[in-house]
């Protein structure tokens, strides 16, 4: 009995890898609440490694009563190290990490390489060491994101489990690096999957929750920040709480389009200055630091002192003025840190400076500064990151308090109001296509049974060689029956260099735009008739009605399929009797 025992154990032993895995990926719907445990204990980990290593090596780089020259001197050296290394190894490990998540989620089939998780990770540690004032929260979903990537596809899972295991990281790591585990669940939900009722809801509750655990078990149950208790002092407050959400949903428009401003502008740099950009952050940091210390860093430390009523005025009002800069500046010139942190970082100063002006005025009818400097940070949260629920739960979360989730929805909500107004695209979003990056939005993400491009869409057959000239473009379409036509790049140009697959689209062209420029420009080329930067085109999941518009308002009957990640790789093409025929009209109509 024994020897048999010992053959299946041997038996056992002896099965490959391979074959153990295929087990798995036969039952993966059975191990994938065991992955949402795993992930949330890797992430959890990672998160933790991540707090000691950024403040033990800062502590190392700015020693209390360290010399003034290391405020100058370390945000230059860190962001030009960094730069280069996020130039020549890491090139998606840069920037906030939140955009890249969610481009992996809905453009990438999931995907997170090991060497963008590992350059995140120590790329991020040691720019924010060096006191570039970023957040570490943003990265540290990409990190959360990417743990789940790598394990769902070593473990061979088909590439829709391998998505919805994104989410599951990401709420790990925002439980773990807020200790807030409710609003980590939150905000994988409301922002990353754009949908509360996502299936994934219970993957992402054990996640969060054992992310959480592995943080207290290691670091202590110790709050981010540590608040005293807040009362409303009188209902007179409540308009003031609205006016500190109107001061709050302008210091996030204000911050939203100076970010993207400042981007675009060095967007537009050539390519061999990416390496050198960052720099620009670094110096910027270094001089401001210089007169003001407390620019450096993500200043939590700071925030505490606001929160527990220990700022003076003038030092807020400045601090407000001059994170924004130093932090839009930072991000925009391609450091690796997140926005979360400095959101709630200005937020706390604004409502500090308001509170403080307040109380002066009122001293019986308001609270202290604290109050107000808490109730700040969700406003300016809700305005910038247009997360509400979250940021209404994770403040709560943090405090404790119930006193205060009436005054934050107040003024939450009417940030968010007014930053909506102001600024039409959320910050995420925006930050996504400007690198090219088309993520679905809300209500494309809702359309559920509608009829999609993707039933339709068929291979590009007809197209324009961009470098050939109107005379030879109206020779070549002569034969053929269509109007418009897409226009390509060749193998080898821009874009084919930056990793796209396939044909590199520029654009499309009407057979009555030829005949116009043939009579007076023959020999001028195609790309000189296309405008630089935007096309008219759709995605495979995107809705018919959408592309049957796009076509009506550019007066063309073939518009271009594209890659939500790079809106330069041609899919395919839909005409407008593909169109008509989805819809039942005319002959060829599927009803």
């Amino acid at each position: 009995m024994s020897d048999t025992k010992s053959t299946m154990s041997l038996s056992w032993l002896r099965t490959p890898l391979l074959q153990r895995v295929a087990r798995l990926r036969a039952r993966e719907d059975q191990v994938f609440l065991v992955l949402a445990l795993v992930i949330g204990a890797l992430t959890g980990l990672s998160v933790v490694a991540f707090i000691l290593v950024t403040e033990r090596l800062g502590m190392r780089l700015y020693p209390p009563g360290g010399a003034a020259w290391r405020r100058v001197l370390f945000p230059v050296a860190g962001s030009l190290g960094i730069g280069y290394l996020l130039y020549r190894y890491f090139p998606n490990a840069r920037g906030s990490g939140v955009p890249q998540t969610k481009a992996a989620l809905f453009a990438r089939e999931g995907f997170i390489s090991m060497r963008t998780l590992l350059g995140k990770f120590f790329c991020t540690s040691a720019t924010l060491a060096s006191g570039i004032p970023l957040g570490r929260e943003g990265p540290s979903v990409q990190v959360g994101g990417g743990i789940a990537s790598v394990l769902g596809r070593f473990l061979g899972l088909s590439p829709e489990k391998v998505k919805a295991l994104i989410p599951v990281g990401a709420a790990a790591a925002i439980a773990a690096a807020f200790n807030t585990p409710l609003a980590a669940v939150l905000f994988s939900l409301e922002e990353i999957m754009g949908d509360l009722n996502a299936p994934v809801l219970g993957s992402v509750v054990l996640a969060s929750a054992t992310s959480w655990m592995v943080l207290r078990l290691l670091l202590g149950n110790n709050p981010l920040f540590k608040v005293p208790r807040y009362e409303l002092v009188h209902p007179l407050e409540f308009p003031i709480y609205a006016v500190l959400g109107v001061a709050g949903g302008l210091v996030s428009v204000a911050f939203t389009k100076l970010l993207l401003g400042i981007r675009e502008r060095f967007l537009r740099l050539p390519k061999n200055t990416v390496w050198f950009q960052p720099v620009a952050g670094g110096l910027l940091v270094g001089v401001l630091g210089w007169f003001v210390p407390q620019v450096l860093g993500v200043g939590y430390g700071y925030v505490g002192e606001a929160l527990n009523g220990r700022m003076a005025l003038n030092l807020m009002l400045l601090l407000v003025v001059l994170k924004l800069i130093a932090v839009t500046t930072s991000y925009s010139s391609g450091n690796a840190g997140g926005i979360f942190g400095p959101a709630l970082f200005i937020g706390a100063m604004l409502g500090g400076s308001l509170g403080t002006v307040a109380h002066r005025l009122l001293p019986t009818y308001t609270a202290a500064q604290g109050a107000y400097a808490l109730v700040g940070m969700g406003a300016v949260f809700a305005g910038i990151v247009r997360a509400p629920m979250t940021s209404v739960v994770m403040i709560f979360e943090m405090t404790q308090d119930y006193a205060v989730i009436v005054p934050l929805m107040i003024a939450n909500l009417v940030s968010l109001f007014l930053a909506s107004r102001l600024q039409h695209e959320p910050i995420y979003e925006a930050l996504a296509e400007q690198d090219g990056i088309h993520l679905p939005s809300a209500e494309a993400r809702q359309r559920q049974g509608l009829r999609q491009v993707a039933r339709v869409m068929r291979p590009a057959s007809e197209v324009l060689d961009s470098e050939i000239t109107v005379e030879e473009a109206l020779r070549q379409v002569r034969s053929s029956s269509s109007r418009s036509w897409v226009v390509v790049e060749q193998p080898g140009d821009h874009h084919q260099q930056q990793g796209g697959r396939g044909r590199s689209l520029l654009g499309v062209v009407k057979l009555s735009t030829l005949e116009k420029e043939g009579v007076e420009h023959s020999a001028k080329k195609l790309a000189e008739l296309l405008p630089e930067r935007t096309f008219p085109h759709v995605h495979s999941d995107q809705g018919l009605d959408l592309a049957l518009e796009r076509m009506g308002a550019n007066q063309i009957e073939i518009i271009p399929v594209v890659s939500r990640a790079d809106v330069h790789r041609l899919e395919g093409i839909v005409t407008l009797r593909d169109v008509l025929d989805a819809y039942g009209v005319g002959p060829g109509g599927r009803g």
